[in-house]
């Protein structure tokens, strides 16, 4: 009796050790009763009776899930290799834990799935020119599917679109043909302008004969000082239009 008695205050002490459990601010401890459910516990102090309870340990913190490379093929038919990274975190630690085997695993393969799907209902163009709204688009699809797992996909981001040698090519072409295209637009615009303004100012010329007057001493001020030994006089319109009538009174 005498040695009963410490045996027996160490195996209470032991087990009183065993029950204990610490959960951190951002933990939380998913307690089963006889494998039944009870309740979610924490932070802080945890007791948890051994044999009749089990509990899992869930982290609510944000996790970064680094998406591997898909292969996809765009609307346009064209191959490109695309990754991506999902932040999320869990909000309902008994979902998480009952609902879904491994809820880690879980969404990262049906990351996976969405960016092959959505990505493959698009253009390459859109791709690479609109990632907010795909982004905006993969993490909405996400959040909806992993909603019934206790999961929040805060945020979905593509980091590389990567292309073949070949196609990379084939959009540099393309965009040196759109440069081209542009600078003649340009340039048939400027043309067009100048055009429009010659035909005004001929128009003041025809209507104020001392402005022509005016542009003959200033194209004369301009070809005296290129130091050229031929100097061209402008010949008056009027004139030209008197000397048929002179030669006839002569």
């Amino acid at each position: 009796m005498i040695l009963s008695v410490p045996v027996a205050i160490l195996v209470v002490l032991a087990v009183l050790l065993a029950s204990l459990r610490v959960a951190r601010e951002y933990e939380r401890l998913v307690v089963f009763l006889l494998g039944r459910f009870w309740k979610v516990k924490g932070p802080g102090l945890v007791i948890v009776i051994p044999i009749l309870q089990q509990a899992v340990r869930v982290d609510l913190r944000t996790r970064v899930l680094d998406v591997p490379t898909q292969d996809v093929i765009s609307r346009d038919n064209v191959s490109v290799k695309v990754n991506a990274v999902v932040y999320y975190r869990v909000v309902d630690p008994e979902k998480a834990v009952i609902q879904v085997e491994d809820f880690e695993a879980a969404t990262s393969q049906l990351a996976q799935t969405t960016l092959r799907s959505v990505l493959g209902q698009h253009e390459l163009d859109e791709m690479l020119a609109e990632r907010e709204k795909l982004n905006a688009d993969i993490r909405r699809i996400l959040d909806e599917q992993t909603d019934a797992w206790g999961i929040k996909v805060s945020n979905v981001e593509i980091k590389h679109v990567d292309l073949d040698e070949s196609m990379i090519r084939a959009i540099a072409k393309q965009a040196e043909a759109e440069r081209e295209r542009r600078a003649k637009i340009i340039a048939a615009e400027g043309e067009y302008q100048a055009a429009q303004r010659m035909l005004e100012a001929a128009k003041i010329m025809a209507e104020r004969p001392e402005a022509m007057q005016l542009r003959y001493l200033v194209a004369l001020q301009e070809i005296a000082g290129e130091r050229s030994q031929t100097i061209v006089f402008p010949f008056p319109v009027e004139l030209a239009k008197l000397l048929p009538t002179l030669e006839g009174r002569t």
